[in-house]
């Protein structure tokens, strides 16, 4: 045996016919030209063993199988006296990879993708992964319309059989869809069935939103929507039937062509029901829409179906299936459906689990469940369930599934998962506003103290017009049948004097607390009753308006009110911070008892509603009504808790407190009164990307505040309602909500105090 017998074998492995050679018998194995690579990896995958017979077949096979581990680059079997030598070249380890002119994607995701691949630094070095990212490398610039990129790949060898991989970037500019056309539709405009694709020409916005620019994934989704308007609007038969995308040679501007057929449009000739019904026919028909005679949606048959199921999902029925089966009259455009309903078995919950609270008790999230076990099942309940352990706001997100019982058919089992979230927070706040000036805040808080549901909070709050120091603490449920407790003390400061304000001068200390009880008297509603204690010290000076003096000369410079408090609250929003549908109402009342220095009475009510115009736009309505006054021996309502308007929270445009009765002697300080009224319209929309933290909103404020006592006011005030229009943004951003609007009143009067930006930053909505 000699050298020769490599190229033997490779020539037998390459042409299929070895040359023949005499076997032999192994005595020893050496491994020569490694660096990286252990010896023991070697003879791992080598399938010769000492004391083997080498024949031509097992070199080979030795040589395929060092090969397929793709560490080396070329192996070579040679034998001396009985001796197999193995000399490998390793593949060359990748020392670094780097990027030139890459500015669309950040260098760590790109290199972590790559690595997914197996191109990396210290791993072994393969050419056709190399291709394949450079390829992918490219497809992730086409996804953002830069269809001119070019890259350009180059390996470097370094010392110790090493490579550096550079990826020499020119990114070039992104194309623009410069027109979207549809061909065939000649019942509708084009542009309002453009208005249904995300994709869209350049506009003032795309630079922000990239809806200009092309994507496969997005024109397959607009194709989608094109598709159900259409059906929406009767129209069963049409269809797409082709579309061109096409680049201008430059690569700059890309052109769409969609043609489609539309066909006739078909109306509804009956609709039957089929199947067991379960529910009354009655029952059924007040949940389908759809009536003969009526031009045939998609969307409303969808409905249909579902809320069908839905209800008898509420009876027990957990996997009712109901469809509807179309039999179309294409002479006379109609189209007759028979709904099928199979109700399924029957089931009952067995067992309700709850898993993922590693810190809140059990019975903190079983006391929000409305689902119970042993009880038939009840989609309702168990969608109101887990909306409820969300309000918690203990967690991150709660997750309801339904898991058959095994051998079982009428059992199902609700399987809760709850992911935990710090419920502890530890603020310190800087915040600013037109009027309050610089704002510094503090406050540490547990909503969910020992996992036991219960809240404990300290607020510290100190600007130029107000400071308070304040502790609370809230029990939800104090009783088993869901009474809660509160409890709260407080010791605050004001000083409008000492601020840019439009209010009278004075200055006052109140320290105060109280207990309140809550009660829910459905899902959504609640009633409550609270009593507390509040002494007040009151410093008036010459320059305060005369009726704040008068009021210190009858009552005193310090008084106690021993205020009953009662209310009602009823809340539908689907959100407590961007709400897009419900309702929400509030009607409290004040009564200061005769067993305080002081007896007023305080009532207030505000309706707030949204309607969802679409999945973009949600029209808000607001209206507030307040009044108060004194009753027995006192004759008004305490000057310093009168109402006031104006400002980024009522009436935008006008400067906070600034509408309502002003000084006679003083022009400029508004008096506030016991009457306030605000009423709001405003069309919301979430900014793309941004959904769930900033919206903007396109407003009308109208509001005043009236006084039953005039004498030191002003006499010849126009106490007309004031409005407003203009442009807000609302954000929610890691340093707390901000808030801003751009508003121009729409009425002023002489003496008005308007403000055309308005702004808050850093304290709560």
């Amino acid at each position: 045996m000699n050298k020769k017998l490599c190229a033997l074998l490779m020539a037998g492995l390459f042409s299929g016919a070895a040359a023949a050679f005499e076997p032999f018998v192994v005595r020893d194995i050496r491994v020569e030209g490694i660096q990286r690579t252990e010896a023991g990896t070697v003879f791992s995958y080598l399938p010769v063993r000492v004391g083997d017979t080498l024949d031509q077949n097992q070199a080979s096979q030795a040589i395929k199988a060092l090969f397929a581990t793709g560490f080396f680059q070329d192996v070579r079997i040679e034998a001396e006296g009985g001796i197999l030598i193995v000399a490998l070249e390793e593949r060359p380890a990748i020392a670094r990879i780097d990027f030139t002119g890459m500015k669309e994607f950040e260098k760590d995701h790109i290199l972590k993708a790559m690595k997914e691949m197996g191109l990396a630094e210290t791993e072994i070095f393969d050419r056709s992964l190399l291709e394949r990212a450079e390829q992918e490398l490219k497809r992730q610039y086409l996804t953002r319309g830069k269809y001119g990129v070019k890259v350009t790949t180059t390996t470097t060898p370094m010392e110790r059989n090493r490579v550096g991989i550079n990826f020499d970037i020119v990114e070039g500019g992104t194309a623009k869809i410069r027109s979207i056309r549809i061909v065939g539709s000649d019942n509708f405009r084009e542009k309002d069935l453009l208005k249904e694709f995300e994709q869209t020409t350049p506009g003032w916005l795309t630079w922000y939103t990239k809806s200009d620019q092309y994507s496969r994934q997005k024109l397959s989704a607009d194709l989608e929507k094109l598709r159900s308007f259409y059906m929406d609007r009767g129209y069963l038969e049409f269809s797409v039937d082709s579309t061109q995308v096409n680049i201008s040679p430059d690569k700059q501007d890309i052109y769409i062509t969609v043609n489609v057929t539309e066909g006739e449009r078909y109306r509804i000739s009956s609709i039957k029901l089929a199947g067991e019904l379960i529910l009354t026919e009655e029952e059924i028909r007040a949940l389908v829409p759809l009536k003969p005679g009526q031009v045939f949606s998609r969307e409303e048959l969808n409905e249909t179906t579902k809320a069908i199921s839905d209800k008898l999902s509420e009876r027990g029925y957990a996997f009712a299936n109901v469809n509807a089966a179309p039999e179309m009259d294409k002479e006379n455009h109609q189209v007759a459906f028979t709904i099928f309903v199979d109700p399924g078995r029957m089931v009952y919950v067995r067992r309700i689990n709850i898993g993922g609270n590693t810190r809140t008790r059990d019975e903190v999230i079983r006391r929000e469940i409305r689902q119970m076990e042993g009880a038939w099942y009840n989609a309702e309940q168990v969608r109101i369930s887990r909306q409820r352990v969300d309000n918690l706001d203990y967690f991150v997100d709660v997750t309801v599934d339904t898991e058959p019982v095994s051998g079982t058919a009428d059992q199902v089992d609700v399987n809760m998962t709850v992911t935990e979230k710090p419920t502890g927070n530890l603020m310190l706040g800087v915040g600013f506003s037109k009027e309050e000036k610089l704002i510094l805040s503090g406050s540490i808080s547990q909503h969910n103290i020992f996992g036991s549901g219960k809240h404990l909070g300290l607020g510290i709050n100190t600007s130029k017009l107000n400071r308070s120091v304040s502790l609370g603490y809230t029990n939800p449920y104090f009783t088993m049948h869901g009474v809660s407790q509160s409890v709260n003390v407080y010791h605050r400061t004001f000083k409008p004097r000492s601020s840019t304000i439009s209010i009278g001068d004075y200055e006052s200390t109140s320290t105060g607390g109280g207990l309140r009880f809550s009660y829910p008297i459905s899902e959504y509603q609640s009633v409550g009753a609270g009593l507390g204690i509040d002494q007040t010290k009151i410093k008036v000076y010459s320059t305060s308006p005369q009726r704040y003096i008068d009021f210190v000369n009858e009552y005193g410079e310090s008084n106690i009110a021993v205020p009953l408090t009662a209310w009602w609250s009823s809340n539908t929003r689907d959100s407590a911070i961007f709400p897009t549908k419900g309702v929400y109402q509030n009607l409290s009342f004040e009564v200061a008892t005769p067993i305080g220095d002081l007896t007023y009475w305080k009532s207030s009510y505000q309706y707030q509603q949204f309607f969802p115009l679409s999945k973009t736009f949600t029209l808000m309505v607001n209206g507030e009504f307040s009044i108060g006054d004194g009753y027995g021996s006192q004759d008004d309502l305490p000057f310093y808790m009168n109402y006031y308007a104006g400002g980024i929270n009522s009436v935008r445009g006008y400067a906070s407190a600034s509408l309502g009765p002003v000084d006679a002697k003083y022009t400029d300080e508004r008096l506030g009164g016991n009457r306030r009224v605000v009423g709001n319209v405003e069309l919301l929309w979430g900014l793309p990307g941004y959904d769930r933290s900033m919206r903007m909103g396109v407003f009308l404020d109208a509001g005043q505040v009236y006084a039953k006592n005039k004498s030191s006011a002003k006499p010849d005030y126009d106490d007309s309602i004031r409005m407003s229009t203009g442009i807000s943004l609302s954000w929610i951003s890691p340093i707390g909500p901000l808030k801003f609007s751009i508003a121009k009143p729409l009425n002023k009067k002489s003496g008005d105090e308007t403000e055309t930006f308005q702004f808050q930053l850093g304290t709560i909505f």
